[in-house]
């Protein structure tokens, strides 16, 4: 627990006396979000007390380079910070670290942590995340399952992953198949077991489904596709098994589950506050409860390019979302209603994914697969809704200008690679 002194945020935000009235915003939460609602709080003036709580003994950091450069030892954790130390210390905080959070009591305004400390609020803000999900199957207890969510899942998990090494990634999304591609490029064998009849089944179309199954196979990784998991074992070399369905049984160093995220919506649910499936917000982040906002994976919130409600797990939303909540907490005007922007790096590959592609959509391709870079475009009428692509960052960057402006375009010259997008 540090608590640094007021005089300290004084000093470094010299402008910040502007509300003189005793006030204090809590966070809950200090990963992206929370850290960088933090950071806002302070550069928007607010010179009060500022508690962050985190469960983590790490300060706030980015999660994206825990499956890559992290997890392959190409970087160390404090790498992943949002800022560096000093900057930290001079935002004047009170830092609970490693704190946990027993209940929220709104009749008073007040967090009650573990440890029995009660911490009372004017604004609270709720950036407690998610959790990778688990299996509750058979031998689940029995061998060691890791998961890829923090920093000591990615320290556990990476002297696991060198030559000679075998690694079962269960979960062929997001985290699964970068986990697959990290631990691949370090040189263990690697088995992918998708119990859908395709890769990121829930989040992309059929075709780009098809790209990063023959990206992964290329690589030597071996996909099974449509498996169901019966349960786990302990060999008797001592070495952890997955049980398939068909009867196989895949031997293996360390098996890793990455099957989605659970909100961390607890506290919010014992408290009354609206919930479904994260907690409900609204496009200023205010929860049910207006003095208590909510940012980051754990937020639900209107989002117009999708036509309802949406959680949305991405390191732009985590980042925008915090911004927006902390703004919305000292009175600004905000009205925060994202384009999604996803982005995942596997084997060098880059895909980027703007928008919410759906089936009803019309698609128009731009480029060949079998150049390894190219665009996906999904159109309602001539308007482009969402756009998907590998190795394309440039013409997606002004597909994200399209999608904005909701201007209606010329499909054949969307098409037309010897039309520049810029013309478009």
């Amino acid at each position: 627990m540090t608590a640094v002194r007021p005089e300290v945020a004084a000093a470094a935000y010299p402008n910040a006396g502007a509300d003189t009235a005793p006030r204090t915003i809590v966070i809950i939460g200090a990963g992206q979000a929370g850290g960088w609602a933090a950071q806002t709080l302070r550069s928007e003036g607010f010179a009060g007390r500022l508690v962050l709580i985190g469960d983590e003994m790490h300060p706030p950091h980015e999660r994206p380079p825990l499956s890559k450069a992290v997890l392959s030892g190409a970087a160390l954790p404090e790498t992943a910070r949002l800022m560096k130390s000093e900057a930290f210390e001079a935002l004047g905080l009170e830092w609970r670290a490693g704190a946990q959070v027993r209940r929220i009591d709104r009749t008073v305004k007040e967090v009650l942590l573990t440890d029995g400390e009660a911490l009372a609020y004017d604004k609270l803000i709720l950036c407690t995340g998610g959790r990778a999900r688990r299996l509750a199957l058979p031998g689940a207890d029995q061998v060691p399952l890791h998961t890829l969510r923090t920093i000591e899942d990615a320290l556990a998990l990476a002297p696991l992953l060198g030559p000679g090494r075998s690694v079962v990634v269960v979960g062929g999304g997001w985290i699964g198949l970068e986990v697959a591609a990290t631990a691949r490029q370090q040189g263990a064998e690697v088995v992918v077991v998708e119990t859908q009849s395709r890769l990121c089944e829930r989040t992309v179309p059929a075709e780009i489904s098809e790209h990063l199954l023959a990206l992964h196979r290329a690589q030597g990784t071996r996909v099974l596709l449509g498996a169901g998991v019966l349960g786990f074992a302990q060999a008797a070399d001592g070495r952890p098994e997955v049980l398939l369905a068909d009867g196989v049984a895949l031997r293996c160093d360390a098996i890793v589950i990455g099957i989605g995220l659970v909100p961390n919506d607890e506290l919010a649910r014992e408290a009354g506050l609206e919930c479904e499936g994260g907690v409900v917000v609204d496009a200023q982040c205010r929860t049910s409860d207006p003095d208590i906002l909510a940012a980051g994976d754990v937020a639900v919130a209107p989002n117009p390019w999708a036509g309802r409600r949406l959680r949305l797990e991405s390191w732009q939303n985590a980042q925008e979302q915090g911004i927006a909540a902390a703004r919305s907490a000292l009175g600004h005007m905000v009205d925060y209603q994202p384009l999604p922007w996803f982005w995942s790096d596997q084997y060098g590959m880059n895909l980027q994914i703007y928008g919410i592609p759906t089936a009803a959509h019309r698609v128009v391709r731009r480029g060949d697969a079998a150049d390894g870079s190219f665009v996906l475009f999904y159109l309602a009428g001539d308007v482009v809704q969402a756009a998907i692509g590998p190795n394309a960052a440039r013409d997606l960057r002004f597909a994200r200008r399209l999608i904005e402006q909701r201007k209606p375009v010329d499909a054949e010259r969307l098409a037309d690679m010897g039309t520049p997008m810029s013309k478009i």
